[in-house]
């Protein structure tokens, strides 16, 4: 056991790493599935992993630095292998925080390119739609903003 915690706490010194994400690198490494729950029970326990603590990080990283919407920053929580109820938990905490307007702002100056929204021809406009529909937006918020 103690070989696998050694390990898992060396991965989890480089970066947060949800439960799933762990277990996945652990087992990559061929460490024996008992080991690997011990080491996880362990980390739990003295709350070294800790799925709600990754999912505020993420959401964070995704929403000031990514400049991403609510749903993507919601499926990137989900990819990480954390369950969907402490992904919105998560979201709803950290959107509070932010202003989902400015971001959406944001993303919209930057793929504009100092172009007026009016002068995006139907193709165009389509393209914007289903790019900031992608970033993790509502389409209600951003047909308001074109």
């Amino acid at each position: 056991m103690a070989d696998a915690y050694i390990v898992a706490l060396t991965l989890l010194s480089a970066r947060e790493l949800s439960e799933t994400q762990l277990r996945a690198r652990l087992t990559r490494r061929q460490h024996h599935p008992d080991d690997i729950d011990q080491a996880i029970a362990r980390l739990k326990q003295d709350r070294t992993l800790d799925d709600r603590r990754v999912a505020r990080a993420l959401a964070r990283m995704e929403t000031a630095i990514k400049h991403r919407g609510r749903a993507r920053v919601i499926q990137k929580i989900r990819q990480a292998g954390i369950a969907s109820s402490i992904a919105e938990e998560a979201v709803k905490e950290v959107f509070e925080e932010v202003d989902e307007n400015e971001l959406l702002n944001r993303a919209l100056d930057r793929r504009l390119r100092g172009k007026a929204a009016r002068d995006l021809d139907e193709r165009g406009r389509a393209r914007m739609v289903r790019g900031l529909m992608a970033q993790g937006f509502s389409l209600e918020s951003i047909l308001k903003k074109l």
